[in-house]
Order: C-alpha cells, then structure tokens, then sequence
C-alpha cells in the first residue's frame, strides 16, 4: 500500500472513530464514574467485563481524549479480522491490537499485547477471553492473561472497568444497538501482590471488578 493511501485511510479513520465515539455515548446515554481512580496520563491496563463486541468502545469512548490517543483496544483477531470492514476499524480507526485467543504451537499469544506496553501504551483488556452472554452470570472465570501481564509489567497500574447494560444495548446478533442508559465506572488501582498465587490473584481481581457493580446499583 503506498504512503498516500496510508495517510487516507489514517485521516478516513480519524473520522470514523469520532463518528462511532460520538454514536456510542448518544445511543448508550454513557455516563463515566471515577470511583476509585481519576483520569491520568499513567500507563494503565484498563480490565473490564466483557458482554458485547462495541464494549472496548464504549469504553474507549469515555476515556478523556489525552488518555484515549494513548489507549489500545485489545481485540480478538478471529472476529476482528474476518473482513475489510471490521479489519479498518479495529485496526485504522480504533488502533487496536488483534491477538490470537488459541495458541499456536510455542507462540505466546499474548505477545502483540506485551508489544503495546512495552511500547508505551496502556490498553483495554477483556480477562474472560470471550463474551460473557449468561443472564445469571456476572463474570465468567477469568484467563490467565491478566495475571501473567501484571507479572510482566510492575509498573503498570491495572484499572478495573465495570460496563453496565451493554448486553441489552447490544444484545447478541443485532446489527444496531437499542438507545439504553449505560455507565461505564472505573475502580481503583489494584494491588500488586507479589508473590500471590494466580489464582487467588485472578479472584482478587474479579471480586473487585464486581464491586463496581455495587456502585451503580
């Protein structure tokens, strides 16, 4: 692809991503809640539940922008990358990183992931792995993504998120999200732990991302 379309497609996605920011918080009546934690320029691993494929943007969304240009969707490749549709927005409009959720021989899958921290950027990170479409269940059991990015990276602050509605918003196989209020509330920083095994660490993590939840109800 030549410089110029490069440039095009940047600009193409600019405008796409303040359409889709602006759609998402007018359709969802967002509303952010800083409890917890406040807005701030620190690299941060923003984990939050996941229910829906317009999650990451929702909370993309309510990011303030000098934190947003910084931030990095993570994002499944196997839904993400199936077109050319999906591949410009997930890659051109919202700068995500596409990973792989089955690993591959001895490859680490979360090694794109790893490169964006390493790199600078904070992310947005889903450790259920997948949506979680079960009416009953608050959380399916996380992954061991988070525990093992927490080990790698000490000094990046881990932010649990707690997404309200979205599953109604944008219920499974709708093509048009269903104009609903949504909060999107951010916790305070994680504790490091060190030494805590995976998984009382990954419950630890789960537990106070459930607590949010409290705080909209």
């Amino acid at each position: 692809m030549s410089a110029s379309n490069n440039v095009i497609l940047r600009w193409l996605g600019r405008g796409v991503a303040f359409l889709t920011r602006s759609s998402a918080r007018l359709l969802t009546g967002a509303r952010s809640i800083w409890w917890g934690s406040k807005p701030s320029t620190a690299q941060r691993i923003y984990f939050a539940n996941h229910n829906s494929h317009i999650d990451f943007i929702l909370l993309w969304a309510s990011l303030p922008r000098f934190m947003r240009q910084n931030t990095r969707p993570i994002a499944a490749s196997d839904y993400w990358l199936k077109d050319g549709v999906r591949r410009f927005l997930i890659q051109d409009t919202f700068n995500g990183v596409t990973i792989n959720r089955n690993r591959e021989g001895q490859s680490d899958p979360l090694q794109p992931v790893k490169d964006a921290l390493t790199n600078g950027f904070s992310i947005i990170f889903f450790p259920e792995g997948t949506r979680n479409l079960e009416d009953d269940v608050d959380l399916l059991e996380f992954k061991s993504g988070l525990f093992y990015l927490k080990e790698a990276f000490p000094d990046v602050e881990l932010v649990p998120v707690w997404i309200s509605n979205l599953r109604r918003v944008m219920p499974k196989g709708a093509l048009i999200p269903v104009p609903l209020l949504s909060t999107v509330t951010f916790g305070a920083p994680l504790e490091r732990k060190e030494g805590c095994p995976k998984a009382e660490y990954l419950q630890y993590a789960a537990t106070e991302l459930l607590k949010l939840k409290e705080v909209q109800e």
